[in-house]
């Protein structure tokens, strides 16, 4: 029988979809399956290109249906940025082979600056482009700068006429050989400061665009492109200002979401794969999962990845219901990117531990997978970036609540046309939150989740009594370990929240959250160890020390839950 809490190609059914929505699921999912897992992992070693993958996009309306906004589809009643199906989507992608999401994330960022643009022609181009398949791209980072856009090389030369010549290259860019638009970041010559910022439309195919390199190894082209003496014409300017600069940063508040729901389909593949060898490989006479670590490791990943759907799932309500009044979302985005990616490569390690060797084996997923988990955290900035970010919530987070109306599960087929409109990219630190006891208080009679509480209220305590002072505010690295003791309360608040929603098995919970506590206690001892810990702050750290209540009676069902995915899914040869 097939675990409702995972993806499985042969039992997927999205029935809480609308009808053109569950069909191009399905459709996504039978072309990969017919397709086949030799020639899945063939393209994979040979790094070809995806054209194959890009004309069944094109052929099915793939992308145009997800990835054009209402008020762009010219009446198509399909059509719509529908944050939920993209997150089915960036699973399904995910299971299969990131280089598949690849395309299709930095399409999405691509198509960021488009849609937020008032630049009524240029959306027009882009809706046309996606209805005949075309792939975007996202010309913002170089390779001098990184992402630092405040000190972009890419110049734009006035003409006279309104448009500009631009000269300057892109390093980092997906899609950079195929693009029919890129959206491109530059600045002014003429202009000093934010207010010389542009953001404009490129085509790749003009001669005046030149394709450098794929700087990686791998079937995603990760190009550098060099534009010299680019014309750009009044038409082809997205943002100009301080809107671009906001353009670009509210663009990666929605490409960024993506993360964790390609990372969830990548471990969802490899845990088949892994309990599969394991309970069916005889060591000394016995089945490998016979082992009582091996089988705290694959309960360890599965309640792990568990928490990764529940946590990713509910940040989709909530980026779906944003609005000016609301932008909670700008946390628990942050938290997809950071944390659930990160809990992505701990569960591939986990598993890895077990299947060893196996897991280099050219035939199998799992080699691709410990591979390609590792791009997740690192991508649309590093963990470090987005730790840095949650901690600017943590004070409003968890000390001073506002009321808000309960946000409901988001499945409806409704545009998310808020994500277009965010606004100026500042006042994070003024953002308020709902109380996040509540959603422990719900599951107060389960003994790790009041244990794990026990560690969020003295986190609580931390913040009031023992927070860095205004020297120690310049130790990032100190910084850092506070960082994830929040984030651990608010990877465990959305959990919650889901699974009060979803009806989730409360032992998986109460396993899930013994693996959180002994989480939080390790970044305590972390933090004790920090050179500029204060005496204070390292004895309130030993103090957030606890152990788990430990149930073998319970582990040994979810154990149950996890053996019963042996050979409950293989890929078609």
């Amino acid at each position: 029988m097939a675990d409702p809490l995972l993806f499985n190609p042969r039992t997927y059914d999205p029935a809480h979809f609308d009808a053109e929505t569950r069909r191009l699921l399905r459709a996504t999912v039978d072309w990969f399956e017919t397709r086949g897992k030799r020639k899945l992992i063939e393209d994979y070693r040979s790094r070809a290109w995806l054209a194959d993958f890009l004309e069944f996009s094109a052929k099915e309306g793939l992308f145009a249906t997800f990835l054009t906004p209402a008020a762009a589809a010219d009446g198509a009643g399909d059509k719509r940025w529908d944050t939920a199906r993209i997150a089915a989507l960036n699973e399904i992608f995910g299971f299969y082979g990131l280089d598949y999401w690849y395309a299709w994330q930095v399409t999405i960022l691509g198509l960021g600056p488009v849609w937020q643009s008032d630049n009524a022609a240029a959306r027009a181009r882009a809706a046309e482009l996606l209805s005949q398949g075309e792939v975007f791209a996202f010309g913002l980072s170089e390779k001098t700068h990184g992402a630092d856009i405040y000190s972009t090389d890419m110049l734009l030369e006035p003409t006279g006429d309104g448009g500009f010549r631009a000269t300057g290259s892109k390093y980092y860019i997906g899609n950079g050989n195929a693009a029919g638009l890129v959206s491109v970041f530059g600045r002014r010559t003429d202009v000093e400061g934010p207010d010389g910022y542009v953001f404009f439309a490129a085509d790749s195919r003009h001669e005046a665009y030149h394709l450098v390199k794929n700087v990686v190894d791998s079937s995603k082209y990760v190009s550098e492109f060099r534009l010299d003496d680019y014309p750009v014409a009044p038409e082809d300017i997205l943002h100009t200002g301080r809107a671009a600069f906001d353009a670009a940063l509210n663009t990666v508040n929605v490409g960024k979401f993506n993360l964790c729901t390609g990372a969830i389909g990548i471990c969802e593949h490899a845990m088949y794969e892994a309990v599969t060898h394991a309970h069916n490989r005889i060591l000394y006479g016995r089945p490998v999962t016979a082992f009582p670590h091996v089988r705290r490791e694959l309960t360890d990943a599965y309640v792990r990845l568990v928490g990764m759907k529940l946590f990713s799932d509910r940040a989709v309500d909530y980026f779906r219901s944003a609005g000016p009044d609301d932008r909670r979302y700008l946390l628990f985005n942050p938290m997809t990117k950071m944390k659930v990616t990160t809990e992505g490569e701990k569960v591939i390690d986990l598993m890895w531990d077990v299947i060893a060797a196996k897991g280099f084996e050219k035939d199998t997923y799992f080699a691709q997978a410990a591979t390609e988990i590792r791009g997740l955290p690192k991508l649309e900035g590093t963990v470090h970036v987005n730790l840095a970010l949650i901690l600017k919530f943590m004070g409003n987070h968890l000390l001073n609540p506002a009321e808000y109306a309960p946000v409901p599960t988001r499945l409806d087929a409704a545009d998310d046309e808020f994500l277009f409109r965010q606004g100026p990219a500042r006042g994070l630190g003024s953002i308020r939150f709902h109380d996040w006891r509540g959603a422990y208080d719900a599951y107060a009679h389960l003994p790790n989740v009041a244990r794990f509480r026990e560690q969020a209220d003295a986190l609580c305590t931390f913040v009031t009594t023992a927070a860095p002072g205004e020297e120690q505010s310049r130790d990032l690295d100190l910084l850092l370990a506070v960082g994830q003791l929040f984030a651990l309360v608010v990877h465990g608040q959305l959990i919650l929240e889901q699974s009060a929603l979803t009806g989730t098995e409360e032992d998986v919970l109460d396993e899930l959250f013994a693996v959180l506590v002994r989480d939080f206690s390790a970044h305590a001892v972390e933090l004790h160890g920090k050179d500029s810990a204060t005496e204070e702050q390292q004895s309130w750290a030993l103090g957030a020390v606890r152990r788990p209540v430990v149930d073998e009676a319970r582990s040994t069902r979810v154990w149950e839950r996890v053996e019963a995915l042996s050979g409950a899914y293989e890929m078609a040869p």
